[in-house]
């Protein structure tokens, strides 16, 4: 069975993710975008070619992929594909300077 990493800082985006639309949605969006992001990580334990690649400057960070939340198209999830599984690394909102914020080459 494929596994599914989450680096600290992809749980803390969750996190913050979750509370926001707790607070500015409701609590059945909230739980709702949790039960989605949890079906497209598992989605992309499975295939982790699906993503789109995202260049990087960052070696850490060769092979990064980018998808989209199910449901939540505006919620991007930046991993990187493993034997395994994969590694999550940031989950960011589309609108926020993620490229700036991975050291991604626009």
């Amino acid at each position: 069975m494929a596994t599914v990493y989450r680096r600290a800082a992809a749980r803390q985006d969750l996190f913050a993710h979750y509370v926001y639309l707790a607070e500015n949605a409701s609590e059945a969006t909230a739980e709702r975008f949790l039960t989605n992001v949890e079906t497209s990580l598992n989605e992309l334990a499975m295939q982790p070619e699906m993503g789109a690649p995202a260049a990087t400057k960052r070696s850490e960070l060769t092979g990064l992929r980018k998808w989209e939340v199910r449901g939540f198209d505006n919620i991007l999830i930046f991993y990187l594909p493993r034997d395994d599984g994969v590694s999550i690394v940031r989950v960011l909102h589309a609108a926020r300077d993620w490229w700036r914020m991975l050291g991604l080459v626009p």
